[in-house]
Protein backbone atom coordinates (compact mmCIF):
# COMPACT_ATOMS: atom_id res chain seq x y z
CA UNK A 1 0.00 0.00 0.00
CA UNK A 2 1.56 3.43 -0.92
CA UNK A 3 1.90 6.57 1.48
CA UNK A 4 -1.43 8.27 2.23
CA UNK A 5 -2.27 11.30 0.00
CA UNK A 6 -2.82 14.77 2.43
CA UNK A 7 -5.64 17.06 1.74
CA UNK A 8 -4.46 20.70 2.75
CA UNK A 9 -7.40 23.09 3.21
CA UNK A 10 -5.81 26.70 2.44
CA UNK A 11 -8.95 28.75 1.91
CA UNK A 12 -9.94 30.52 4.99
CA UNK A 13 -13.52 31.17 6.31
CA UNK A 14 -15.32 34.05 4.97
CA UNK A 15 -14.23 37.13 6.57
CA UNK A 16 -11.60 36.20 8.90
CA UNK A 17 -8.58 37.88 9.59
CA UNK A 18 -4.84 36.41 10.50
CA UNK A 19 -4.34 36.12 13.96
CA UNK A 20 -1.42 38.86 15.03
CA UNK A 21 0.93 37.44 17.28
CA UNK A 22 3.62 38.71 19.52
CA UNK A 23 6.73 37.24 21.23
CA UNK A 24 6.74 39.48 24.45
CA UNK A 25 8.12 39.15 28.66
CA UNK A 26 6.29 39.23 31.08
CA UNK A 27 5.34 42.98 31.90
CA UNK A 28 2.32 44.56 33.72
CA UNK A 29 1.84 47.33 31.35
CA UNK A 30 1.63 45.21 28.10
CA UNK A 31 -0.60 43.17 29.83
CA UNK A 32 -2.78 45.98 31.24
CA UNK A 33 -2.87 47.89 28.30
CA UNK A 34 -4.24 44.48 26.23
CA UNK A 35 -6.70 43.48 28.66
CA UNK A 36 -8.36 47.37 28.94
CA UNK A 37 -8.23 47.12 24.95
CA UNK A 38 -10.11 44.15 24.32
CA UNK A 39 -12.65 44.98 26.87
CA UNK A 40 -13.24 48.42 25.51
CA UNK A 41 -13.94 47.09 22.35
CA UNK A 42 -16.58 44.60 23.91
CA UNK A 43 -14.02 41.61 23.75
CA UNK A 44 -13.08 38.91 26.25
CA UNK A 45 -9.63 37.61 26.90
CA UNK A 46 -8.30 34.21 27.65
CA UNK A 47 -5.14 34.16 29.96
CA UNK A 48 -3.23 30.93 30.44
CA UNK A 49 -1.19 29.72 33.24
CA UNK A 50 -0.73 25.73 33.51
CA UNK A 51 -0.04 25.82 36.89
CA UNK A 52 -2.71 26.13 39.83
CA UNK A 53 -0.90 26.26 42.80
CA UNK A 54 -0.55 30.19 41.76
CA UNK A 55 -3.36 30.87 39.11
CA UNK A 56 -5.25 32.86 41.80
CA UNK A 57 -1.97 34.72 42.04
CA UNK A 58 -2.43 35.68 38.42
CA UNK A 59 -6.46 36.41 38.72
CA UNK A 60 -5.38 38.50 41.65
CA UNK A 61 -2.55 40.88 39.57
CA UNK A 62 -5.22 41.01 36.15
CA UNK A 63 -7.48 42.12 38.66
CA UNK A 64 -5.09 44.24 40.37
CA UNK A 65 -3.93 45.68 36.73
CA UNK A 66 -7.60 46.10 35.55
CA UNK A 67 -10.00 46.60 38.40
CA UNK A 68 -13.15 47.12 36.08
CA UNK A 69 -12.72 43.80 34.64
CA UNK A 70 -14.71 40.81 36.06
CA UNK A 71 -12.37 37.68 36.26
CA UNK A 72 -12.79 33.87 36.13
CA UNK A 73 -10.61 30.84 37.20
CA UNK A 74 -10.86 27.48 35.15
CA UNK A 75 -8.52 24.62 36.16
CA UNK A 76 -9.03 20.61 35.34
CA UNK A 77 -9.15 19.92 39.52
CA UNK A 78 -12.67 22.33 39.41
CA UNK A 79 -15.53 20.30 40.33
CA UNK A 80 -17.26 19.27 36.74
CA UNK A 81 -20.39 20.84 37.18
CA UNK A 82 -18.77 24.14 38.25
CA UNK A 83 -16.34 23.88 35.74
CA UNK A 84 -19.26 24.02 33.40
CA UNK A 85 -21.07 26.73 34.78
CA UNK A 86 -18.06 28.74 34.13
CA UNK A 87 -17.33 27.62 31.01
CA UNK A 88 -21.33 28.58 30.03
CA UNK A 89 -21.26 31.75 31.95
CA UNK A 90 -17.78 32.73 29.68
CA UNK A 91 -19.52 32.32 26.85
CA UNK A 92 -22.40 34.18 27.64
CA UNK A 93 -20.46 37.29 28.28
CA UNK A 94 -20.58 37.24 32.19
CA UNK A 95 -17.40 37.83 33.11
CA UNK A 96 -13.99 39.22 30.87
CA UNK A 97 -11.15 37.32 31.71
CA UNK A 98 -10.94 33.54 31.99
CA UNK A 99 -7.69 32.64 33.42
CA UNK A 100 -7.34 29.27 32.62
CA UNK A 101 -5.14 26.17 32.33
CA UNK A 102 -4.49 24.41 28.55
CA UNK A 103 -7.94 22.92 29.39
CA UNK A 104 -9.42 25.57 27.28
CA UNK A 105 -6.79 24.02 24.32
CA UNK A 106 -9.47 22.23 22.08
CA UNK A 107 -12.92 22.31 21.61
CA UNK A 108 -14.14 25.98 22.71
CA UNK A 109 -15.84 28.41 20.05
CA UNK A 110 -15.92 31.19 21.84
CA UNK A 111 -16.36 34.48 18.87
CA UNK A 112 -16.47 37.36 21.30
CA UNK A 113 -12.69 36.23 22.66
CA UNK A 114 -10.19 37.45 20.88
CA UNK A 115 -6.94 38.29 22.94
CA UNK A 116 -5.14 35.41 24.34
CA UNK A 117 -1.96 35.45 26.48
CA UNK A 118 -0.33 32.22 26.84
CA UNK A 119 2.12 32.60 30.39
CA UNK A 120 5.83 30.46 29.96
CA UNK A 121 4.93 29.18 26.16
CA UNK A 122 8.66 28.17 25.93
CA UNK A 123 7.08 25.23 28.51
CA UNK A 124 4.20 24.24 25.64
CA UNK A 125 4.75 22.14 22.20
CA UNK A 126 4.33 23.82 19.17
CA UNK A 127 0.70 22.00 18.81
CA UNK A 128 -0.24 23.23 21.78
CA UNK A 129 0.53 27.02 21.34
CA UNK A 130 -0.93 26.79 17.71
CA UNK A 131 -4.36 25.33 19.22
CA UNK A 132 -4.42 27.54 22.27
CA UNK A 133 -3.85 30.55 19.46
CA UNK A 134 -6.33 29.33 17.57
CA UNK A 135 -9.19 30.27 20.11
CA UNK A 136 -9.13 33.30 19.48
CA UNK A 137 -9.61 34.70 15.50
CA UNK A 138 -13.24 33.16 15.55
CA UNK A 139 -15.11 36.04 14.36
CA UNK A 140 -14.39 38.91 11.97
CA UNK A 141 -12.87 40.58 14.71
CA UNK A 142 -8.97 41.09 14.37
CA UNK A 143 -7.33 38.66 17.11
CA UNK A 144 -4.28 39.11 18.91
CA UNK A 145 -1.92 36.55 20.45
CA UNK A 146 0.26 37.14 23.61
CA UNK A 147 3.80 34.67 23.94
CA UNK A 148 4.90 35.56 27.00
CA UNK A 149 8.44 34.26 27.18
CA UNK A 150 11.81 34.43 29.39
CA UNK A 151 14.41 36.35 27.38
CA UNK A 152 15.48 34.33 24.00
CA UNK A 153 18.92 33.15 25.80
CA UNK A 154 17.09 31.90 28.71
CA UNK A 155 15.01 29.12 26.16
CA UNK A 156 16.39 26.04 24.98
CA UNK A 157 17.32 25.53 21.14
CA UNK A 158 14.20 24.11 20.52
CA UNK A 159 11.88 26.30 22.36
CA UNK A 160 13.37 29.05 20.68
CA UNK A 161 12.90 27.50 17.37
CA UNK A 162 8.87 26.80 18.28
CA UNK A 163 8.28 30.15 18.83
CA UNK A 164 10.33 31.48 15.57
CA UNK A 165 7.90 28.89 13.43
CA UNK A 166 4.63 30.46 15.55
CA UNK A 167 5.97 34.07 15.08
CA UNK A 168 6.66 32.91 11.04
CA UNK A 169 3.51 31.37 10.32
CA UNK A 170 0.64 33.53 11.26
CA UNK A 171 -1.80 33.03 7.97
CA UNK A 172 -4.89 31.87 8.05
CA UNK A 173 -4.45 27.71 6.63
CA UNK A 174 -0.82 27.79 8.02
CA UNK A 175 -1.45 24.25 10.43
CA UNK A 176 0.23 22.44 7.88
CA UNK A 177 3.67 24.73 7.60
CA UNK A 178 3.27 24.58 11.53
CA UNK A 179 3.27 20.58 11.44
CA UNK A 180 6.17 20.15 9.49
CA UNK A 181 7.88 22.22 11.38
CA UNK A 182 7.09 20.74 14.35
CA UNK A 183 7.93 17.53 12.65
CA UNK A 184 11.54 19.09 11.59
CA UNK A 185 12.15 20.27 15.12
CA UNK A 186 11.17 16.91 17.28
CA UNK A 187 12.29 14.51 14.47
CA UNK A 188 9.72 12.12 12.41
CA UNK A 189 10.60 8.92 13.76
CA UNK A 190 10.78 5.48 12.39
CA UNK A 191 8.60 4.88 9.63
CA UNK A 192 9.93 1.14 8.82
CA UNK A 193 12.12 -0.44 11.60
CA UNK A 194 15.08 -0.09 12.99
CA UNK A 195 16.85 -0.16 10.12
CA UNK A 196 15.85 3.57 8.93
CA UNK A 197 15.99 4.96 12.18
CA UNK A 198 17.68 8.40 11.35
CA UNK A 199 17.43 8.20 7.40
CA UNK A 200 14.17 9.92 6.97
CA UNK A 201 15.63 13.51 8.94
CA UNK A 202 18.82 13.11 6.54
CA UNK A 203 17.00 13.71 3.45
CA UNK A 204 13.62 15.43 4.61
CA UNK A 205 10.19 14.14 4.36
CA UNK A 206 9.32 15.23 1.20
CA UNK A 207 12.43 13.20 -0.37
CA UNK A 208 11.73 10.31 1.55
CA UNK A 209 8.25 10.04 0.51
CA UNK A 210 9.49 10.63 -3.04
CA UNK A 211 11.72 7.72 -3.03
CA UNK A 212 9.62 5.68 -1.12
CA UNK A 213 6.65 6.16 -3.87
CA UNK A 214 9.16 5.29 -6.65
CA UNK A 215 10.07 1.69 -4.75
CA UNK A 216 6.62 1.06 -4.53
CA UNK A 217 6.06 1.83 -8.45
CA UNK A 218 9.21 -0.36 -9.17
CA UNK A 219 7.93 -3.25 -7.21
CA UNK A 220 4.66 -2.93 -8.44
CA UNK A 221 7.02 -3.34 -12.14
CA UNK A 222 9.11 -6.07 -11.40
CA UNK A 223 8.48 -8.74 -8.08
CA UNK A 224 4.45 -8.27 -8.09
CA UNK A 225 3.64 -7.55 -11.77
CA UNK A 226 1.05 -10.08 -11.36
CA UNK A 227 -0.57 -8.76 -8.89
CA UNK A 228 -0.89 -5.19 -10.43
CA UNK A 229 -1.97 -6.00 -13.67
CA UNK A 230 -2.93 -3.50 -16.92
CA UNK A 231 -5.60 -1.95 -15.94
CA UNK A 232 -6.56 -0.34 -19.49
CA UNK A 233 -5.31 3.38 -18.66
CA UNK A 234 -2.14 4.94 -20.27
CA UNK A 235 0.90 3.97 -18.68
CA UNK A 236 3.21 6.77 -17.42
CA UNK A 237 6.52 5.66 -17.28
CA UNK A 238 8.45 8.81 -16.25
CA UNK A 239 7.25 9.85 -12.71
CA UNK A 240 10.00 12.86 -13.04
CA UNK A 241 11.04 14.76 -15.85
CA UNK A 242 14.56 17.93 -15.23
CA UNK A 243 14.32 20.67 -17.32
CA UNK A 244 17.69 22.23 -17.79
CA UNK A 245 17.52 25.68 -20.00
CA UNK A 246 18.89 28.92 -20.39
CA UNK A 247 15.48 30.50 -21.52
CA UNK A 248 14.55 33.27 -18.74
CA UNK A 249 11.62 30.68 -17.44
CA UNK A 250 10.62 32.38 -14.11
CA UNK A 251 8.20 35.81 -12.98
CA UNK A 252 9.97 38.68 -13.07
CA UNK A 253 10.62 41.06 -10.19
CA UNK A 254 9.38 44.11 -11.98
CA UNK A 255 6.20 41.97 -13.25
CA UNK A 256 5.63 40.85 -9.16
CA UNK A 257 7.64 42.73 -6.79
CA UNK A 258 6.41 40.70 -3.88
CA UNK A 259 8.54 37.86 -2.80
CA UNK A 260 6.04 35.67 -1.36
CA UNK A 261 3.40 36.40 -3.90
CA UNK A 262 5.95 35.26 -6.03
CA UNK A 263 7.08 31.76 -4.60
CA UNK A 264 3.22 31.56 -3.71
CA UNK A 265 2.73 31.37 -7.46
CA UNK A 266 5.68 29.04 -8.44
CA UNK A 267 3.97 26.41 -5.67
CA UNK A 268 0.48 26.89 -7.58
CA UNK A 269 1.88 26.38 -10.92
CA UNK A 270 3.84 22.69 -9.64
CA UNK A 271 0.26 21.93 -8.37
CA UNK A 272 -1.67 22.07 -11.78
CA UNK A 273 -1.59 19.18 -13.35
CA UNK A 274 -4.11 19.77 -16.55
CA UNK A 275 -4.79 22.49 -19.58
CA UNK A 276 -7.70 23.42 -18.17
CA UNK A 277 -6.22 24.94 -14.96
CA UNK A 278 -2.74 25.87 -16.63
CA UNK A 279 -5.20 28.62 -18.50
CA UNK A 280 -7.33 29.45 -15.45
CA UNK A 281 -3.70 30.72 -13.82
CA UNK A 282 -2.99 32.34 -16.82
CA UNK A 283 -6.07 34.17 -17.11
CA UNK A 284 -5.62 34.90 -13.16
CA UNK A 285 -1.93 36.26 -13.51
CA UNK A 286 -3.20 38.54 -16.32
CA UNK A 287 -6.54 40.03 -14.58
CA UNK A 288 -4.22 40.58 -11.46
CA UNK A 289 -0.91 41.86 -12.77
CA UNK A 290 -1.63 42.82 -16.68
CA UNK A 291 -0.06 41.12 -19.83
CA UNK A 292 2.21 38.49 -19.72
CA UNK A 293 5.72 39.63 -19.95
CA UNK A 294 8.14 36.77 -22.57
CA UNK A 295 9.85 35.09 -19.19
CA UNK A 296 5.60 34.33 -18.18
CA UNK A 297 4.72 32.96 -20.73
CA UNK A 298 7.54 30.35 -21.60
CA UNK A 299 7.82 29.43 -18.06
CA UNK A 300 3.79 28.60 -18.44
CA UNK A 301 4.99 27.20 -22.26
CA UNK A 302 7.62 25.26 -20.68
CA UNK A 303 5.02 23.08 -17.66
CA UNK A 304 3.23 22.10 -20.73
CA UNK A 305 6.20 20.89 -23.13
CA UNK A 306 6.87 18.99 -19.35
CA UNK A 307 3.53 17.22 -19.92
CA UNK A 308 4.38 16.39 -23.50
CA UNK A 309 7.69 15.19 -22.62
CA UNK A 310 6.28 13.29 -19.80
CA UNK A 311 3.86 11.19 -21.95
CA UNK A 312 7.19 10.58 -24.72
CA UNK A 313 8.99 9.04 -21.96
CA UNK A 314 11.49 11.78 -21.28
CA UNK A 315 13.20 12.25 -18.15
CA UNK A 316 15.56 15.46 -18.98
CA UNK A 317 15.25 17.60 -21.43
CA UNK A 318 18.01 20.25 -22.22
CA UNK A 319 16.62 23.42 -24.00
CA UNK A 320 20.44 25.72 -24.13
CA UNK A 321 21.83 27.38 -27.60
CA UNK A 322 18.70 26.98 -29.75
CA UNK A 323 18.98 23.05 -29.78
CA UNK A 324 16.76 20.85 -27.28
CA UNK A 325 17.58 17.41 -26.30
CA UNK A 326 15.71 15.25 -24.23
CA UNK A 327 17.41 11.92 -22.68
CA UNK A 328 14.66 8.91 -22.77
CA UNK A 329 13.98 6.20 -20.25
CA UNK A 330 17.27 5.51 -18.83
CA UNK A 331 16.58 1.65 -18.02
CA UNK A 332 16.73 0.03 -21.27
CA UNK A 333 14.59 -3.29 -19.86
CA UNK A 334 11.27 -0.97 -19.69
CA UNK A 335 8.36 -1.47 -20.68
CA UNK A 336 8.50 1.78 -22.20
CA UNK A 337 10.60 0.74 -24.91
CA UNK A 338 7.36 -1.78 -25.82
CA UNK A 339 4.68 0.91 -25.63
CA UNK A 340 2.95 2.48 -27.81
CA UNK A 341 4.12 5.87 -26.74
CA UNK A 342 7.64 4.70 -28.21
CA UNK A 343 6.25 3.67 -31.58
CA UNK A 344 4.60 6.96 -32.71
CA UNK A 345 7.93 8.63 -31.45
CA UNK A 346 9.92 6.32 -33.63
CA UNK A 347 7.41 6.92 -36.33
CA UNK A 348 6.92 11.01 -35.57
CA UNK A 349 10.97 10.81 -35.41
CA UNK A 350 10.68 8.81 -39.50
CA UNK A 351 8.70 11.12 -40.74
CA UNK A 352 10.68 14.35 -39.80
CA UNK A 353 13.94 13.78 -40.58
CA UNK A 354 14.56 17.22 -41.05
CA UNK A 355 13.67 18.45 -37.72
CA UNK A 356 14.99 16.64 -35.12
CA UNK A 357 17.34 13.13 -34.76
CA UNK A 358 17.59 9.92 -32.78
CA UNK A 359 20.26 8.15 -31.69
CA UNK A 360 22.60 6.41 -28.58
CA UNK A 361 24.80 8.59 -26.57
CA UNK A 362 27.25 7.22 -23.88
CA UNK A 363 26.78 9.06 -20.84
CA UNK A 364 28.34 8.42 -16.86
CA UNK A 365 25.08 6.50 -16.35
CA UNK A 366 25.43 4.17 -19.65
CA UNK A 367 23.84 4.50 -22.73
CA UNK A 368 21.01 6.75 -23.62
CA UNK A 369 18.72 7.29 -26.27
CA UNK A 370 18.66 11.16 -26.85
CA UNK A 371 16.33 13.11 -29.51
CA UNK A 372 17.27 16.39 -30.86
CA UNK A 373 15.68 19.39 -32.27
CA UNK A 374 17.69 21.92 -33.92
CA UNK A 375 16.85 25.38 -34.30
CA UNK A 376 14.47 25.81 -30.77
CA UNK A 377 13.83 29.60 -30.58
CA UNK A 378 11.01 29.38 -27.84
CA UNK A 379 9.21 26.81 -25.89
CA UNK A 380 6.02 26.96 -27.37
CA UNK A 381 7.49 26.09 -30.95
CA UNK A 382 8.34 22.38 -29.90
Amino acid sequence: MAARDLSVINTAPPNRYPIESHVIRFGEETIRDAVSYEIQRGGQIYFIHNRIENIKEVAGMIQRLVPDAKIGIGHGQLDGKKLENLMLAFMNGEFDVLVATTIVESGLDVPNANTIFINNANNFGLSDLHQMRGRVGRSNKKAFCYFITPEYSAMTADARKRISALEQFTELGSGFNIAMKDLEIRGAGDLLGGEQSGFINDIGFDTYQKILNEAIDELKETEFSDLYKDDGKPKQYVKDITIDTDFELLFPDDYINNITERLNLYTKLNAIKTEEELAKFETEIIDRFGELPTQVSDLLDSVRLKWIATKMGIEKLIMKQGKMIGYFVQDQQSGFYQSDAFTKVLQFVQMNAGKCKMKEKQTRKGLRLILTFEKVKTPNKH
